[in-house]
């Protein structure tokens, strides 16, 4: 199957008797196939953002302009996981006598050393908590290992929706993953959707001086690349992440797998099945 841009290619005589490829718009501004039988191909594309066929293939632009690079954040980007996040938190917290109250609004975008803390105050260096290793990092490690055991066998259930399809379309492109997460849950996600090969780079925040908010993950994903930051563009959710890619100088697409809005980013997308979403990235040029 060709892709043609058309704002360049004429539409055919079916595109323009076509009731369904009229509704659907085809022969906008986005990449469309250039077939006489496009309503087949237009309502594909609707049933696949949202109606009952979703995982029906959409035809997509490949690899972006040379000199760019994509930077991923993992939680809430290519796992949707924060809903099992928040109920892991909650059963790790209550087995330890701690009032859970406010864990939504506590860990997005956090370190388990910093929500540990938050929670757990004087106890977090294993005072009063003798079942518990001495340190914060365990606490957290405890809480991944029950993640892990609860989330399962139904991680492919929990991808974020065109995420593994849109690697995929982008593998020629240098692409990292960036993430605060532990590199156990790392490798839990990356081996058990077998995503790993995507990645020239994986880095997690034991690699760094400073978690997100602060730049230092995505500088060292950009020069780990070897990409220039103003090159790349970062996918996140979370308010820290966007931070963080600001503070590094890249781009930002936020992903709105939870937020209704994320504020500094230059795109928003729902999902990775958007299609606007990549008519923003074909836009995108070096600098």
């Amino acid at each position: 199957m060709t892709f043609v841009d058309p704002r360049v290619a004429p539409r055919s005589a079916h595109q323009a008797e076509c009731h369904e490829c009229a509704r659907e718009g085809v022969g906008a501004f986005s990449y469309q196939p250039r077939l006489d039988a496009a309503c087949y191909d237009a309502a594909q594309m609707k049933t696949a953002v949202g109606g009952a066929e979703a995982d029906a293939p959409l035809p997509r632009p490949g690899p972006l302009a040379p000199g760019l690079a994509l930077i991923f954040d993992m939680d809430g980007v290519i796992v949707d996981s924060m809903p099992v996040h928040i109920a892991v938190w909650r059963e790790y917290l209550h087995s330890l006598g701690l009032d859970a109250a406010g864990i939504e609004d506590r860990i997005h975008g956090l370190k388990n050393e910093e929500i540990v803390l938050h929670f757990m105050g004087a106890s977090a260096d294993g005072q009063g908590v003798p079942e518990y290793a001495d340190y914060q990092q365990d606490h957290g490690a405890a809480k991944e290992r029950l993640y892990r055991e609860t989330i399962g066998g139904r991680l492919a259930d929990h991808l974020v929706p065109g995420i593994a399809a849109f690697l995929e379309r982008m593998r020629e492109m240098p692409m990292a993953l960036a993430s605060n997460a532990e590199r156990a849950n790392i490798d839990f996600v990356l081996d058990g959707a077998a995503l790993r090969t995507f990645f020239r780079v994986i880095v997690d925040a034991s690699e760094v001086a400073r978690a997100k908010p602060a730049p230092d993950l995505f500088l060292l994903a950009a020069g780990k690349l070897g990409v220039a930051p103003r090159n790349c563009i970062v996918f996140e959710d979370s308010p820290a992440g966007v931070i963080a890619a600001r503070a590094a100088g890249m781009r930002v697409v936020g992903i709105l797998t939870h937020a209704a809005a994320l504020k500094d980013v230059d795109f928003s997308a729902r999902h990775f099945q958007d299609r606007e979403l990549d008519a923003w990235l074909t836009s995108q040029h070096a600098a």
